[in-house]
């Protein structure tokens, strides 16, 4: 399940609608926002099965005026540290400054007879800021298959520290719709940041 929109009110009802201890998610979200208006939000809900656990997850995407918001709440079943199940939540604001990265990755079916506009079969949304980078390695190679000489390493470096997938099967044509929204908000909201001033 996913929701977007652009006020507090809207925020704090999708938030409710998800039905994911409502009340915590709301209080945690809303002191992170704190008293700046909302351009736009994302929420998020996914069910994941562990051996013979369900375990459920929300996360909650918000942009303002400065800042990207994410907030995540998973829950717990009882274990050496509680006896009782628990959830735990957590939050992040991230200067819109700081995003190096939206990536939004579309999986589309019979590409050859896509038509503009059509909705995407599913939709990985990967926002990078720098708090998490992974670096892949391997062994350089050159284009002689009888040389063994040692070229060193080569790699890349990916920034992902949030990634998000929606598929149209599991979530429903909406939450496709309104995460490619909420994208579509950030993205722009990162150039506009990344712009220089105007007679400067």
């Amino acid at each position: 399940m996913a929701k977007t929109g652009t006020t507090t009110q809207g925020l704090r009802t999708a938030i409710e609608r998800s039905g994911y201890y409502p009340a915590l998610v709301a209080e945690a979200v809303e002191a992170a926002v704190g008293g700046e208006q909302i351009a736009s939000y994302l929420v998020h809900q996914e069910t994941t099965f562990d051996a013979n656990e369900v375990r459920r997850h929300v996360t909650v995407l918000v942009l303002t005026g400065t800042r990207f918001i994410v907030s995540h709440t998973d829950e717990q079943a009882a274990d050496n540290s509680s006896p009782t199940p628990y959830a735990t939540t957590s939050t992040e604001s991230v200067k819109l400054g700081r995003i190096s990265s939206v990536v939004v990755s579309r999986v589309v079916a019979n590409p050859e007879s896509y038509t503009p506009g059509t909705l995407p079969r599913e939709v990985v949304l990967t926002i990078g800021w720098g708090a998490v980078s992974r670096i892949d390695l391997e062994p350089a190679a050159c284009g002689d298959p009888n040389c063994d000489a040692d070229h060193g390493y080569t790699g890349n470096s990916t920034a992902d520290d949030l990634s998000l997938r929606v598929s149209e099967a599991g979530d429903g044509p909406d939450a496709v719709r309104q995460t490619l929204a909420f994208a579509q908000s950030l993205s722009e909201a990162t150039v506009a940041t990344a712009a220089p001033a105007a007679g400067h």
